[in-house]
């Protein structure tokens, strides 16, 4: 068991969908690697990672294709 991507674009409509899966009680990690405030000068082009446990799909796959349809 581990985790699965459910989600790569902005940061915003990753913290959209964050706050819709963890409002019907399953857990969220969000991976965030931009650099930008290492290196300010590039520009923040790297997708926001949405996971939740494997485990926890069947429970949250609902949530998830009713927000990529509304996208």
């Amino acid at each position: 068991m581990g985790l699965m991507k459910v989600f790569s674009g902005s940061e915003i409509l990753a913290l959209a969908l964050q706050q819709k899966i963890e409002g019907i009680g399953v857990n969220t990690v969000i991976r965030n690697n931009n650099q930008s405030n290492v290196l300010p000068s590039i520009s923040n082009t790297k997708p926001v990672e949405l996971f939740i446990q494997e485990t926890d799909f069947s429970k949250a796959n609902e949530v998830i294709e009713e927000f990529r349809l509304s996208i």
